[in-house]
């Protein structure tokens, strides 16, 4: 089924975009459509695809693989998976993907490539977790209400902190931090995105120092720099509330070199 984007049918899209959606590798049809729009179970992965190749393929398989196995009890084969996208691509070769993994199979969205403006960005705290955090998972009522609300109120994200706050993730983003040369990630209930765990596979083959620590919002002063990253890339935040966050260009060239070198791999 290819039909215009509309405000129902997922949170990022584009007024007047088209999207392909498949289902099993055949044409959706208006049931199908209606689950990805109100279906509160399931989990997913996206991608950027360039040259019919995206970062991190083996990781997106791994983590459907993996989550499919915990939500349902269910193996998922990931040469499935891959036979699964380059059909819905139908030859194209850039696009941005969505796999989602639901008891009655699988659903693939296929949209316009997408990618972070590479600007500074920023970010408001909110008292918010993820329920089972570590899947990327549909249905997260609280996550979608409190990123549209940081966008309404002018800002590009969502920082959830919890009560003490302790913060472990954007609402759709995950965050690093820079102190004495070193990439600091929170030690805290988040999802581990693709693209954090890309960025440290090769901040670790660059010899960058890394660790995982409690940060919290009111410390924030004490780093120097911050980034947020996802599946459309990263930037760099200059601002959470009103606090102004330093740009180190040591820290955004470390992050800028360990992206580029990062393989693209043939779906």
């Amino acid at each position: 089924m290819k039909l215009r984007a509309d405000p129902g049918l997922y949170s990022g899209r584009v007024p007047g975009d088209y999207i392909t959606i498949e289902v099993n590798g055949r044409e959706a049809d208006q049931a199908a459509v209606s689950l990805l729009e109100h279906e509160g179970w399931g989990h997913f992965t996206a991608m950027q695809v360039r040259g019919g190749r995206a970062r991190g393929l083996g990781l997106h398989l791994s983590r459907l693989e993996a989550a499919h196995h915990e939500v349902y009890g269910r193996m998922l084969s990931g040469q499935e998976v891959r036979a699964r996208i380059r059909h819905a691509l139908g030859g194209r070769p850039d696009a941005s993907v969505r796999v989602y993994g639901y008891w009655a199979g699988l659903i693939v969205t296929v949209r316009e490539p997408q990618d972070m403006p590479h600007r500074p960005h920023s970010m408001t705290a909110v008292q918010f977790q993820r329920p089972l955090a570590r899947l990327k998972h549909v249905g997260s009522w609280g996550q979608g209400r409190f990123r549209e609300a940081a966008l309404a109120a002018g800002f590009d994200e969502g920082l959830l902190m919890d009560e003490t706050g302790r913060i472990a993730e954007g609402t759709i983003t995950n965050v690093g931090f820079w102190r004495d040369g070193m990439v600091i990630w929170p030690d805290a209930p988040k999802l581990a995105g693709i693209t954090m765990l890309l960025l440290r596979r090769q901040l670790t083959a660059a010899g960058i120092g890394q660790a995982e620590e409690q940060v919290r919002v009111q410390d924030l002063a004490s780093y120097d720099g911050m980034i947020l990253c996802n599946s459309r890339g990263w930037a760099p935040v200059s601002r959470v509330d009103d606090l102004v966050v330093p740009q180190d260009e040591a820290f955004t060239g470390v992050i800028a070199a360990a992206i580029e070198s990062c393989p693209w791999e043939e779906i």
